[in-house]
């Protein structure tokens, strides 16, 4: 492949006043200069740039910044210049040292059901915030999906940051991390911590994927790394970014133990005591017992309900009834609603004998495979489904949807797991009866 340069285009009024100014100051090359005897165009070369300086160019003047990793030291010191033609020059530090903005308090409620709708972001995935006012821009809470699931257009980057997590909510992502080893899988149920600068790339998601990502501050720099590759061979789980471990932190391997709020147990992340206690993350759960009110003393409490619902009270404040708030739906086979647990219903209505998906899915599904709804705060939802595969007492049996029954599980349909999406219970119950 034949040599390639670009250039940025600057005006100019007389270029012999810019030729010291972006050679001494800015300590440029000038690479080209033409016409010998009345030059017009200079071409200079430094700092990763290449510059063409010409007379009369119908273009603005621009601005340049330069980053280095001492400013003081480059251009005697100076933050602001002006060149001769007009352009500003602006100095700044190569790695500006983080910034984490004050914690303005606030007590912040959001269901998800309420979110804001999606929003577009890097490498394709879906964002939305669970902390709208980020608290002053201390801390971002993120619900994170990629849609459809696949491989994942991303990049080897890092990011800029005081802490980070992604807890796995829903479905399953494959990761890569620096220094780690081989691509992991992190399932639903289990998180990871990326500590300070630490490369990664994430490789390839489940269909119904969804986490939730917490970093500190809010808006941190994200950067891409063209010359690392993972996984890059090496495999050290002691290396330390910035004083914090890498921690891949798994469900089925925790043991639960006392919380420190009477009436719940909890599994450690261990991710305090990687942390240095910048952070301490933790899974609880009901043990039967009686809770009491509590306060703490950490800078940011951040809870959210995975599985279940659960009563907030605070100081002051309306009592909130929390939930996930989305639940799956399936037609089952018999309108037999007798049993507590619904399993007079039987199984999923399949008639055509497929597997279960996602309905419209190329590998299959059941002709009960309705999927997952929203639920409001009290518990109504409104469901529109359109089809010509189900008919009502018609002849076609494969079609026929009477004497089926409508059932509501507590848990979301994963369209993955056989033979009915690991719903969970069947807490809803109702006949089709004609």
């Amino acid at each position: 492949m034949s040599k390639i340069n670009a250039e940025i285009i600057l005006p100019t009024q007389e270029l012999r006043d810019d030729i010291p100014f972006y050679t001494k100051i800015l300590g440029m090359r000038m690479d080209t200069i033409y016409p010998a005897d009345d030059p017009t165009v200079a071409v200079f070369s430094g700092h990763g740039l290449r510059v063409r300086i010409e007379k009369n160019a119908d273009v603005p003047p621009g601005k340049i910044r330069i980053l280095c990793e001492k400013p003081n030291d480059f251009a005697a010191g100076k933050r602001y210049l002006k060149a001769p033609n007009g352009t500003t020059i602006e100095i700044d530090s190569l790695n500006p040292p983080l910034i984490l903005p004050t914690t303005q308090h606030s007590f912040v409620v959001r269901r998800l059901a309420d979110q804001a709708p999606w929003i577009i972001g890097r490498a394709g995935m879906h964002y939305r915030d669970l902390i709208p006012d980020r608290l002053g821009g201390s801390i971002i809470a993120s619900h994170i999906r990629i849609p459809d699931g696949g491989p994942v257009p991303d990049t080897v980057h890092y990011h800029s940051v005081g802490f980070q997590l992604i807890f796995c909510y829903r479905g399953w992502v494959d990761l890569v991390y620096e220094d780690q080893g081989k691509p992991i899988r992190l399932f639903a149920g289990n998180c990871v911590i990326q500590p300070p600068e630490i490369r990664h790339k994430v490789l390839y998601a489940s269909e119904n994927i969804e986490v939730i990502e917490i970093g500190v501050p809010a808006e941190h720099i994200t950067t891409i790394d063209h010359d690392m590759e993972l996984p890059n061979g090496s495999e050290n789980p002691e290396r330390l970014f910035q004083n914090q471990k890498f921690v891949h932190h798994k469900a089925d391997e925790a043991v639960w133990k006392d919380f420190r709020i009477p009436g719940f147990v909890s599994r450690d992340t261990t991710i305090a005591q990687n942390t240095q206690n910048i952070a301490g993350v933790e899974v609880i759960r009901p043990n039967g017992k009686e809770t009491c009110k509590s306060w703490h003393s950490s800078d940011i409490l951040f809870t959210f309900v995975m599985e279940g619902s659960m009563t907030l009270e605070g100081e002051d404040k309306e009592p909130f009834n929390l939930s996930p708030g989305e639940h799956a739906i399936h037609l089952h086979e018999k309108a037999d609603c007798s049993s507590e647990d619904g399993t007079s219903t039987g199984g999923h209505w399949n008639p055509t004998f497929e597997n279960h998906g996602k309905w419209g899915s190329e590998t299959g599904f059941h002709k009960g495979d309705i999927g997952n709804f929203i639920a409001d705060n009290i518990g109504h939802a409104t469901i529109k489904f359109e089809t010509d595969l189900w008919c009502i007492d018609c002849e076609d049996e494969t079609k026929n949807i009477i004497d089926k029954a409508v059932i509501i599980h507590q848990g979301i349909d994963d369209y993955i797991s056989q033979p009915s999406g690991a719903a969970g219970k069947r807490i809803v119950c109702g006949g089709i009866i004609y």
